[in-house]
């Protein structure tokens, strides 16, 4: 027969083993020997074991926890370029929007003073057309009044003339076209000629009709305006940056456009012109030339004027001016 004795034997003595360490863990908990006790044995024994498993255990559960908040992390960068770019993109709208503002309102200026009726349109397609290089299309045609030879312009100046008419676009020939002639008044001699296009975005040519006429870098050009002609007076061309050729034949001036061809966007079409010639009025204010101190401790260059002795006659010769016949 099986001895079952045995292992009730074992039983009884881990219980046994087991109540005397309550009772030593208790009565040294009593006395306030924690470190002395059992349960100090324990955490001398167990500590060092436990401190080295969590410097082995701890980069581990810190990679698994990485890798498990691999997707949130990934879906946040997502979210802040998402963002980024949404905020990128209210900036361009928003200068964008100033800079048609501030196109408007020059269109709006240049159409006031010139008392010039004309109608807004955008610049939808560049490039040549019916045989001409420097065309732009615009999104006005004849349901919005548009017709062929209109000037068209910018709160800057000239732009060109309308060349052909659908019933929402038409097609513009730019002043600075090479077939392209424009009669121009200089601002302040009034000398008058014919500005024509080099098929150039910077450049423009004005012939002037009065071979001794007085004209100089910095003048500025104004169309001419002929009654029934396609321009109208008054509207900005350009500035005058040179004058080549031999007085008493023939003199052009090279002059720079104060519409840029190449950055075209909201211009006008003139559908009336004004009855009264503006002159010069739709140009813009001059520069004020800056004044530059003189610096503190440097001396004022002498005056080359003399002043004739007492007693003697002044002498003064009057400068001659030319003027055309």
């Amino acid at each position: 027969m099986r001895d079952n004795r045995r292992p009730r034997v074992i039983f009884a003595v881990l219980i046994a083993i087991a109540v005397t360490l309550v009772v030593i863990d208790l009565r040294d908990s009593s006395t306030g020997n924690d470190e002395g006790g059992i349960r100090g044995f324990a955490n001398r024994f167990f500590g060092p074991v436990e401190s080295a498993f969590s410097t082995i255990v701890s980069p581990v559960r810190d990679v698994i926890s990485s890798v498990g908040s691999w997707g949130s992390k990934d879906q946040r960068i997502s979210d802040l370029e998402a963002e980024n770019a949404r905020l990128r993109g209210e900036l361009s709208t928003t200068d964008f929007d100033r800079s048609r503002l501030a196109e408007w309102d020059k269109l709006l200026r240049l159409a006031g003073i010139g008392q010039y009726r004309i109608v807004p349109a955008k610049v939808i397609a560049v490039g040549p057309a019916q045989g001409f290089a420097w065309t732009v299309t615009l999104d006005a045609g004849s349901r919005d009044g548009v017709k062929a030879d209109q000037a068209v312009v910018t709160g800057d100046g000239l732009v060109g003339r309308v060349l052909a008419v659908g019933p929402s676009t038409s097609t513009v020939l730019l002043v600075v076209d090479a077939t392209s002639t424009v009669g121009g008044r200089a601002e302040s001699s009034l000398q008058i000629g014919f500005v024509s296009g080099l098929g150039k975005p910077n450049e423009l040519s004005f012939q002037l009709r009065d071979p001794f006429a007085n004209i100089k870098a910095g003048d500025r050009l104004v169309t001419f305006g002929v009654k029934g002609g396609v321009y109208p007076a008054g509207i900005p061309i350009g500035t005058v940056t040179s004058v080549k050729g031999t007085p008493g034949q023939t003199l052009f001036a090279s002059v720079d456009p104060f519409v840029e061809p190449t950055a075209l966007d909201l211009v006008g079409v003139v559908l009336i012109a004004s009855r009264t010639d503006p002159r010069d009025s739709v140009l813009p204010p001059r520069p004020t030339p800056s004044t530059q101190p003189t610096p503190a401790g440097t001396a004022s260059p002498p005056s080359t004027s003399q002043s004739p002795p007492s007693g003697a006659p002044s002498s003064s010769t009057p400068t001659p001016s030319k003027s055309g016949p």
